[in-house]
């Protein structure tokens, strides 16, 4: 059997994917998600659609692949190209053209007029072409459900119509959605559809495996739009092994630092609020309606008030620190002005601030405060392990600097 790079199980490719792209330090013998076969058949497939970002190198363990990409010279996500390979048969491209050319005039078509046209179409084969009238109306479904077409019934009449396609937006305004919007991979198809000129756009942060995470997205954004709950199946946090949970899907955060998606749901047996990284979502099925979906969504935000981040804790933490900058570095204060998301800013002298806050989770604040260290006066945290973790993080890197306990 000839090689093929068309993918079915779109979820291998998934995994492959990310390892080679975030961390791409395993051999081949490393990969223990499925067998070395198909190790092998999902690395010629990404070859084949990432070409020259694909790159190798031997170490002792073995040949090493690992996708490196230079955002200076990628127009667009180059990952696009994976969703762009779902396998299909010879019988289901005939039929989309079937149906194209039939449906282009823009009129009412009955089933079995479709299948009628479909027959005459193969008057000028050699071979005929067999289908049957079951297969169409399952394709004129799927169509359906594309919005490529519409139906009404009439008694036990369906009748079929083409939905013409508006007028697309620019190209720099589908471009921009397409690289940074959730499921922005819908305007990359867009794109496609149209005379492409060369894009104007670059991007200096560019988190391009979110794209591998659009069909997770569509149906967590399709079971908030019903306000239902959902089935879900995803790897644990430290253990790594599969857990499923019916949650209600209320929110969807994305990193503007490093690009990771979560989801904020509430979990329906226990009404804990929780919060889980889109990536590590295996499998979503539909679950029930929710009736109470508005008040969760109201908690929900009332909870935001008091998170740094993403983690939804249970009870508050209490945060402050000073910072002193002298008389030409009012920068400094409007900085912490323009960076805080939460809590409160109060100035107590001329040259000394004060920033405080109740949150769920003080550990999230470290990374922000340490980009003011050397200005910092005075730290508190009410959790004592994280004032603990920071002061001797502080410590450390005085010691490594040549510092003393006196320099504190």
């Amino acid at each position: 059997m000839p090689y093929s790079e068309l993918v079915k199980n779109f979820d291998l490719i998934r995994d492959y994917l990310r390892e080679f792209y975030i961390y791409g330090f395993k051999s081949r013998d490393g990969y223990d998600m499925k067998s070395s076969r198909s190790y092998d058949d999902a690395r010629r497939k990404i070859e084949s659609w990432l070409g020259d970002n694909m790159s190798f190198k031997t170490t002792k363990d073995g040949k090493i692949t690992f996708i490196s990409i230079d955002s200076r010279r990628e127009e667009t996500n180059p990952f696009f190209k994976a969703w762009m390979s779902k396998s299909f048969t010879s019988k289901d491209i005939t039929i989309h053209f079937y149906l194209l050319e039939i449906m282009g005039d823009n009129e009412e078509h009955t089933l079995k007029e479709i299948c009628e046209k479909m027959e005459s179409f193969g008057d000028s084969f050699d071979e005929p072409f067999e289908f049957d009238i079951s297969t169409v109306r399952k394709k004129l479904g799927e169509y359906i459900d594309e919005g490529m077409f519409s139906m009404r019934k009439e008694g036990r009449t369906s009748y079929y119509r083409a939905i013409p396609m508006t007028d697309l937006p620019t190209g720099d305004a589908l471009s921009f959605f397409s690289e940074t919007a959730p499921c922005g991979v819908i305007g990359h198809f867009l794109l496609n559809k149209r005379h492409r000129s060369k894009s104007n756009l670059r991007f200096k942060h560019h988190y391009i495996t979110s794209v591998m995470d659009s069909e997770i997205l569509c149906m967590l954004f399709d079971a908030m739009h019903k306000k239902e709950s959902i089935i879900l199946t995803s790897l644990s946090k430290h253990k790594k092994v599969e857990v499923t949970n019916e949650v209600i899907p209320l929110k969807v955060m994305n990193g503007s630092q490093n690009g990771k998606q979560h989801l904020l749901c509430c979990e329906y047996n226990s009404g804990r609020f929780v919060s889980l990284r889109i990536d590590n979502i295996l499998k979503i099925e539909a679950g029930r309606p929710v009736d109470y979906f508005d008040e969760a969504r109201v908690k929900l935000d009332s909870i935001l008030e008091h998170v740094w981040g993403v983690s939804l804790g249970k009870t508050l933490e209490h945060v402050e620190f000073d910072i002193r900058f002298t008389e030409f570095e009012d920068y400094v204060y409007f900085r912490l002005k323009r960076e805080r998301r939460i809590g409160k800013i109060t100035l107590l002298e001329k040259g000394l601030v004060r920033f405080e806050a109740d949150v769920y989770d003080s550990m999230e604040l470290i990374p922000w405060m340490r980009t003011y260290i050397g200005r910092i006066t005075r730290v508190y945290f009410s959790n004592s392990d994280v004032q603990k973790r920071f002061t001797e993080d502080i410590r450390a890197m005085a010691r490594l600097y040549g510092g003393t306990e006196n320099d504190i």
